[in-house]
This record gives structure tokens, C-alpha cells and sequence, in this order.
């Protein structure tokens, strides 16, 4: 509020002091009652009620006040921006709606800085009242007056930060008198930082330090000095804007542009401690002003945030890997060789961390595991550096969980690197690891029925076979190979885990056995990749001449042989046709051997004969020739 117009509010109750006076008196009882004791600071003339007084003695003195030269020249300023507040004179109604005045500002700007809530405001406009009462109703000097407002204020900004547990700093700003600089990497540069106070309470004691930073996205200049502080003694206070830019502070740093540096705008930040109506600031204030650069080509270009940049961004990527062995089978410990390149033409990439995470295996959450461990119990590997258009190779040894079922497994490989002024950039790649499974199976004992038979006759082979393993056997087939038979297969088709297969087959004799009457079984299957594995298991199986069609032994032989044979079934039936065919066999001989002996004495008898008659002939020749002589 402005001077005249308290000087107008003065006149217009002056006619009704004495009522006004009688009021205030009850209004001060009260506010006594109600509000907390105000605490008094050494040479601060207390709270005193004003004692009642005739109307017409107070106006009197009041216009004898007025027109003294003394209280004229309390209010006049030594110099055009200081004012005279070290007086003897007493004061007038003019000094008390200046000091009123002054008061309200201050204890607005505290509702404004601190955002008091409702019960702090009231306890504050109390501490105005009562002070506002007192002055109004005690003759003082215009010293006494003004420490009574300096120790008000003081018990307000006790009131107002009861339960504040810092003071704010929202009256400290930047001016706005200084342009953003412009720089160059490598050169010098003075930074300005001109602080205003909009308080009204001086500031003290005050440090001024900028926050240094050794990352080039987040402060441009070489940090080449281990300390950076200010100090200013005091910023007084003011009550408007121009007085605080009149009064403000300015500090000049002088720095050196890094030669790095990024092109944009970079914010400087600076924090600011300092004391205030005696009570320190727990945490800094902090100001910031900003900086334009321009950094050499290939720099990058700083964004809003300090870490985006334009510009192509580095890539590593995977172009294959290997292991060692080549195959590996659940539950092997296995080296694995990750062959990897930074595409980047022109750009390295530095501090590059591999993160290998196999995928996850199990049915539920309580049975979950990685399918691949790293044998080291750590999965991440370091690089310093990868050359840009470099190749490198991250090497680690696993073993695969014995449990795995025979298929690829998915690694995923996480990479988080820097590149020039962009850091912890990211990439991800996945490699596929196929794990095998040791195929197994088993076989019931053949079943050779019979196991002895003749050229043309037929044998059954039957047998069960199990699949032990954890892997499916594909196209299960079984082939039987001998010089004896005529090649037979069975087909039996696919086994999962745990499955069995059987194995019905009819064997049919082409020749006799010449060796042990070993057969040879051939079990084939397939795996996934359709490789073919063949495992050999023998049998046993005789194949005899069948001598039944060439000589018969007599009907009733025959017979009894066609009876006995009839009777006979199962192992007994095969040793009596071996034993028969044994007989039959010897038989033939002999009449064989027979037949040619007589045979060989037959034509012997025939020759002799034959030489008996010739000799006959010639002899009677010989003895009729004498007589045809004669």
C-alpha cells in the first residue's frame, strides 16, 4: 500500500481515534490470550500494552509530530537509494503505516516462499496483528521503531519455518543482463553468473560453486583446477525487481572448452549456500545458465537430455560361432566360440560387456533353469575395445543340463558398450545351440521257432524292442541277412521315449547251413537331422537238405516216419527229423556203395566171361587147321 493512501486511511478515522483506541485495547487483550509468546532478542523493546489516552492529547501530539523538522528529516534519504532509519525523533502516523507496510510485504513473501498451509498462516497473521497493535499504540523513536520491525520479521520467519526443515530459494535468480556465449572446442572462455536477491532479508556469507563434471555430455570444459568456489559477503534485500537488479552480484569463471566437446546448448549448473536471518541453508540453491558450443566434425550433437546424438549409431553383431566338441550332448561341458563385429566404418566401440542368458527350461515356476550354465559361475565377458569394421571372438565354457531333450537351445547374447560421446548404447543377438541325446535301445531274447529246418521250410522269429533313451528312434527297422535264408525285413516305424516296438517275421531256408547257423539282425533308426545309425545282433538258425523226395525206405518206414512225424511237434519233431534224415543219409550210402561194388563184380564177371569164350575160339581154330592140312 502506498504512503498516501495510509495518509488518507489516517485522516478518515482521525475523527473516530477514541472509539478506534477503545476497541483496540480489547482486541489486544484477546490476541494476548490466544497467541504464543514472542520471543525477545537482547536490545528489542518488548511488547507493551499502550496505555489509554485522552483523543485530544494524542491528536495533539500527533500534529506536533508532524510539523517538527526532526520527523521530516527521519523520512528523507541521506542518498537517493538509502534511508535513514537511525532516529531519536519520535515517529509519526506516516512511520507506522511504513512500518506496517513493510511488514505485510515481508510476512506475503513468506506465504508465497514457504506455501504455508492454513494453521501456519493464522499463527503468522497473529505475530502481524500484535506487532501492528503495538506500534499503532506506543510513542517510540524511529530507532526503537524499525528494530521492533527488524525483531517481528525475525518472529515470523520463526512462525513460518517451524515446520519447514529448510529455507527455499526461490527468491535467488539468474539476471537476465548477460547473452549466452558461444565457443569453440579448445578455447578459452569466461562464464558470468549474475545473482539477484528478491527477499527482502540480506543474504550472508554466501559460496558460489560450479558443478564439475568429467563426462563430456554433461559439462563442456576441462576440469583443470581442483577448486572453482566464490565466496560474496552479502546481497541486501529488496522489495522490487529493479532494486534486486541494482543490487545484484555477478561472478566470472574462466574456463577452457574441451576439445571433444559436443555441439548444442549446455546447461552450467551452479549451486549456491548461504545465511539467512541467521539460520544457514541445509541444501544449496541451484542456478543455471547455458553455454552454445560447437565441437569438432564427428563430435556429435548434444540433446536435451545430454546423451542423444545424430548420426549413424555403432553395431555389434554376431556373424557365427562353433563349439568344441562339434556335437554336444546334454550333459557335456563344451566351449563355445562367439564370433562377433563392429560394423561401424569409422568409430570403435569401448567398454563392451557380453551378457550370454540361455533360455529358460521347465514346465512351471518351481521348476525352472537356465539349459546352459557357465562352467566359471559367471556368464558375462569384458572387452576394452572392438576396432571399428573389427572382428573379435568372446570364448566361455558351458556345460548343457543333462536333463535337455534333443533339439536347438536359444542363447541370447546382451552387449551394452560406448561409442565416442554416446555411452551404454545397447545390442542383443541369440545363437542357436542344438544338444543331442544319446540314442538307446534294447532288445527282448528272439524267440526262433523252429530252430532247425529244411531247405524251403520256414522259421518264425519273433522279438520286442525298447527305446531307453530320451530321444525319439525314427523309422525303426530290422533286416535279416544270411547265405542259409532269403533277406527278410520288418518295418516297426517310430518310438518315442519309453516306447516299445515288436517284431514278427517269418524266415524261409534256401540253403543248407554251412557254418554255425548264425543269422545276422540289422536294427536301423534315424534322429532328428536324419542320420541313420545300424546296430547288429545275431540268432541262430539251421537249414538242412531235404533227402524226403529222392529215396523212399518203404511204405511202411515211410509211414511210420509220416506217423512219427505227425506226432511229434516242437523241438522233439526237429531232432527226430535230423535223426531220420541222418539214418536216410547213411542208408543211401551204403546202397550206393553197394550197387557199385556189385556193379564193379558184375562187369568183371562179364569181362572174364568174354576172355573165357574168346579163348575157346582161338584154341578150337588152332586145332581144326592140322586136319585141313592133311
Amino acid at each position: 500500500m502506498k504512503k498516501r493512501e495510509w495518509n488518507a486511511l489516517r485522516q478518515f478515522t482521525g475523527k473516530r481515534r477514541a472509539t478506534k483506541r477503545l476497541f483496540a485495547a480489547a482486541f489486544a487483550l484477546a490476541a494476548a490470550l490466544m497467541m504464543p509468546p514472542i520471543p525477545q532478542l537482547p536490545g528489542v523493546i518488548p511488547y507493551v500494552e499502550a496505555e489509554e489516552q485522552n483523543p485530544g492529547e494524542n491528536n495533539a501530539g500527533a500534529d506536533q509530530n508532524q510539523g517538527t523538522p526532526d520527523n521530516i528529516s527521519s523520512n528523507t534519504t541521506s542518498t537517493p537509494n538509502t534511508i535513514n532509519r537511525t532516529s531519536d525523533t519520535i515517529i509519526t502516523d506516516d512511520d507506522r503505516a511504513e512500518a506496517d507496510e513493510d511488514m505485510l510485504y515481508y510476512m506475503q513473501s513468506l506465504e508465497v516462499r514457504y506455501s504455508l498451509d492454513a494453521k501456519v498462516m493464522e499463527n503468522l497473521h497473529k505475530v502481524f496483528d500484535s506487532a501492528v497493535y503495538y506500534i499503532a499504540n506506543t510513542e517510540m523513536s524511529i530507532t526503537e521503531l524499525w528494530a521492533f520491525v527488524a525483531q517481528t520479521k525475525s518472529n515470523m520467519e520463526s512462525t513460518a519455518v517451524a515446520t519447514v526443515s529448510m529455507t527455499t530459494s526461490e527468491f535467488l535468480q539468474v539476471a537476465d543482463n548477460w547473452q549466452t556465449p558461444t565457443v569453440s572446442a579448445g578455447q578459452q572462455v569466461s562464464i558470468v553468473l549474475p545473482i539477484m536477491n528478491f527477499g527482502t532479508e540480506e543474504l550472508n556469507d554466501l559460496i558460489i560453486e560450479p558443478m564439475i563434471s568429467n563426462v563430456v555430455s554433461e559439462w563442456p570444459f576441462e576440469p583443470d583446477m581442483t577448486n572453482y568456489l566464490q565466496t560474496e559477503p552479502y546481497i541486501p534485500g529488496n522489495k522490487t525487481k529493479e532494486a534486486a537488479m541494482e543490487n545484484r552480484r555477478e561472478f566470472t569463471f574462466n574456463f577452457t572448452v574441451r576439445s571433444d566437446v559436443m555441439s548444442g546448448y549446455y546447461p552450467l549448473k551452479f549451486h549456491v549456500s548461504y545465511t539467512k536471518a541467521g539460520i544457514r541453508s541445509e541444501e544449496p540453491a541451484e542456478l543455471t545458465v547455458y553455454v552454445k558450443t560447437i565441437g569438432k566434425p564427428g563430435s556429435g550433437i548434444i540433446g536435451g537430455s545430454g546423451q542423444e546424438t545424430t548420426g549413424a549409431k555403432p553395431r555389434i553383431v554376431v556373424t557365427g560361432f562353433e563349439t568344441n566338441p562339434a556335437q554336444v550332448f546334454a550333459g557335456d561341458t563344451f566351449t563355445l566360440t562367439i564370433h562377433v563385429q563392429n560394423t561401424a566404418k569409422d568409430m570403435a566401440v569401448t567398454n563392451v560387456l557380453f551378457d550370454m542368458q540361455a533360455a529358460t527350461e521347465g514346465e512351471d515356476k518351481t521348476n525352472t533353469y537356465s539349459a546352459f550354465l557357465p562352467t566359471s559361475g559367471a556368464s558375462s565377458i569384458y572387452m576394452d575395445r572392438i576396432g571399428a569394421d573389427t572382428s573379435a571372438d568372446i570364448v566361455i565354457e558351458m556345460t548343457a543340463k543333462a536333463d535337455l531333450a534333443q533339439k536347438p537351445y536359444v542363447l541370447d547374447v546382451n552387449m551394452k558398450y560406448d561409442a565416442g560421446v554416446m555411452f551404454d548404447l545397447t545390442d542383443k543377438a541369440s545363437v542357436s545351440i542344438p544338444i543331442s541325446q544319446e540314442s538307446r535301445f534294447d532288445t527282448s531274447i528272439p524267440e526262433v521257432v523252429p530252430s532247425d529246418i529244411t531247405v524251403g521250410g520256414q522259421s518264425n522269429v519273433m522279438f520286442s524292442i525298447y527305446n531307453t533313451g530320451k530321444t525319439t528312434l525314427y523309422n525303426v527297422q530290422v533286416k535279416f541277412i544270411a547265405d542259409s535264408i532269403d533277406e527278410a525285413s520288418a518295418f516297426v516305424g517310430n518310438l518315442q521315449s519309453g516306447a516299445t516296438g515288436n517284431v514278427d517275421v517269418m524266415l524261409t531256408g534256401i540253403s543248407a547251413t554251412m557254418d554255425d547257423g548264425t543269422i545276422m539282425m540289422e536294427i536301423s533308426y534315424e534322429d532328428d537331422a536324419g542320420n541313420v545309425t545300424t546296430t547288429e545282433k545275431p540268432i541262430t538258425l539251421y537249414v538242412s537238405e531235404d533227402f524226403s523226395g529222392d529215396m523212399m525206405m518203404g511204405d511202411d518206414m515211410m509211414m511210420g516216419d509220416d506217423m512219427m512225424m505227425e506226432e511229434e511237434s516242437g523241438p522233439k519233431k526237429g531232432i527226430i527229423i535230423g535223426i531220420v534224415a541222418a539214418v536216410v543219409v547213411a542208408v543211401i550210402i551204403v546202397i550206393v556203395v553197394v550197387l557199385q561194388v556189385r556193379k564193379k563184380q558184375k562187369a568183371a564177371k562179364l569181362l572174364a566171361d568174354d576172355l573165357s569164350d574168346l579163348e575157346a575160339e582161338l584154341s578150337g581154330e588152332n586145332r581144326t587147321e592140322p586136319k585141313d592140312k592133311e
